[in-house]
């Protein structure tokens, strides 16, 4: 039975215990000299609890469809904010010792990892241009320090300064559609702007919110790396700590795709609407997939290469949200997305902190992130190999990896939604994936050492979160049915 509530605190919960958690690791901080491993502690245990509360919420079915016009915290967005506090969880977990390792033992830190999440709840809980916005403007801010937290480090620097000025230019984009939309609509809410483009075909529809739309179209495809708008995103996951680049990949992704799909779901529907953002979104998705993976392939630095690799992984869930444009296709692509989403989070923060590990933390260039430092890391490291592999081959598409099965569902989502070419073109550059994936593999394990230096000894937060990234990427990949089931009934 499901129990609306459409006023009352109880379901902000999960938002108020993420905010209080910050607020307290903040205090803590200004308190504490040093106060890094205990502050990432009490985020942990903070973020750990909205979790529970947000699973909690979901299984009573209470859910809370307005405050003041603006939230709307439905199943799909407990169900986005569950994939969020668990990208939190795990890059919390990766970075207690990174902090205290930088020498500077920040707790601030983790206040900025905290203030991010709730920007991508937000982002994901909002019928409300301006609040989604908003949302997306906490989460910004909070990625730009996080990009240039080592500041003493001149690739730091520079990828925080690049990231803010793209950043900045691509906000507007989105606030200057936003104008426009409501402009052409008298709204800034989306259940009002789709009664304005669900008209007849014969109808006339305001050519300022066709601007609009794709004012903010071009500003959402920055936000989750598409091309032609991916060129930050090297230059960025390289400089910025490497845990850091982790939780970009995973979260950053997930809340813009979370947003595109409230905004492109809920306000721009009608015949010619849909016709219009589908046809831009196949292009997209079709240059995404293909550039991500064929500039991987030219890279030596494993950051640009996990980089490029999330440019193509965005174009694979672009085809998602395409099909989902289809009403017959949409629970069966929804649920391919949040499936994809799911695997996607853990295996890609399990390899970016297998490299944060093997990467030297005091370099400043490629020294400890080059491809060849890799080579005979069976021999020297045997277990963070058999980790690094494990996060390859789901990367990759290979069974029993959640990955194989997570384009498997997509691409079976666009066959059904008679998508072929999407699933073609898929299917092809997953090939290409495998090409660079397998590479380190291959240097893993069939050439020689360059290096005689022991590897790394892993603290026990950092096994905690390798651990909690392997149980999820090979839980998801043999035993899907429990997720799958559950993303269908709430999406």
């Amino acid at each position: 039975m499901i129990r609306v509530l459409p006023y009352g605190m109880l379901p902000l919960a999960p938002i108020l215990v993420l905010a209080l958690t910050a607020a307290s690791v903040l205090l803590l901080v200004s308190l504490f000299r040093k106060s890094g491993r205990e502050a990432g502690i009490l985020a942990l245990v903070g973020t750990l609890m909205a979790g529970a509360i947000t699973i909690r919420f979901l299984q009573l079915g209470l859910f809370l469809r307005r405050v003041s016009g603006a939230l709307v915290l439905d199943r799909f967005a407990l169900l986005f904010s569950l994939l969020f506090l668990a990208t939190a969880a795990v890059t919390i977990l990766a970075s207690i010792s990174f902090v205290i390792g930088e020498g500077k033992d920040l707790g601030e830190y983790f206040v900025l990892i905290l203030t991010s999440v709730l920007g991508m709840i937000l982002m994901a809980s909002s019928e409300n241009l301006l609040v989604i916005f908003l949302g997306l403007e906490i989460l910004s801010l909070s990625l730009y320090t996080l990009a240039g937290f080592t500041r003493d480090r001149e690739k730091s620097v520079e990828a925080a300064l690049k990231y803010f000025l793209l950043g900045a230019f691509s906000t507007a984009f989105i606030l200057y559609g936003v104008a426009l939309l409501y402009g052409a609509t008298r709204s800034i809410d989306l259940q009002g702007i789709v009664r304005v483009f669900s008209v007849p075909l014969d109808a006339a529809i305001d050519s300022r919110a066709f601007v609009g739309m794709g004012l903010v179209l071009v500003g959402f495809a920055f936000k989750v790396g598409a091309v032609p708008f991916h060129f930050w995103i090297p230059d960025v996951y390289q400089g910025a700590p490497t845990p850091v680049a982790g939780f970009m990949a995973a979260g950053t992704k997930t809340a813009a795709l979370a947003m595109i799909l409230r905004v492109f779901l809920v306000g721009f529907q009608g015949p010619r609407v849909v016709a219009s953002w589908v046809s831009i979104l196949t292009l997209l998705a079709i240059a995404t997939m293909t550039v991500g993976n064929v500039v991987a392939l030219a890279q030596t630095n494993i950051k640009r290469m996990l980089a490029y690799s999330s440019v193509a992984h965005a174009g694979y869930l672009m085809v998602g949200v395409i099909v989902s444009s289809d009403r017959g296709s949409r629970q069966g692509a929804l649920s391919a997305i949040a499936y994809y989403l799911a695997g996607y989070i853990f295996m890609n923060l399990g390899a970016f902190t297998v490299v944060s590990l093997l990467g030297r933390r005091a370099a400043e260039e490629e020294e400890g992130y080059s491809l060849y430092d890799y080579s005979g890391l069976a021999r020297r490291q045997p277990v963070l190999a058999a980790l690094m592999t494990a996060f390859m081959l789901s990367l990759t598409g290979i069974p029993p990896m959640a990955g194989f099965l997570g384009k498997f569902f997509l691409f079976r989502a666009a066959v059904d939604g008679r998508f072929y070419l999407l699933a073609i073109v898929g299917v092809l550059n997953s090939v290409i994936g495998a090409c660079y994936y397998l590479r380190v593999v291959v240097h893993m394990y069939m050439k020689e050492a360059s290096t005689a230096e022991p590897g790394p000894t892993l603290t026990v937060s950092e096994t905690l979160s390798l651990a909690a990234c392997l149980f999820f990427t090979l839980y998801l990949g043999l035993l899907p049915r429990g997720f799958l089931e559950m993303a269908r009934s709430l999406l």
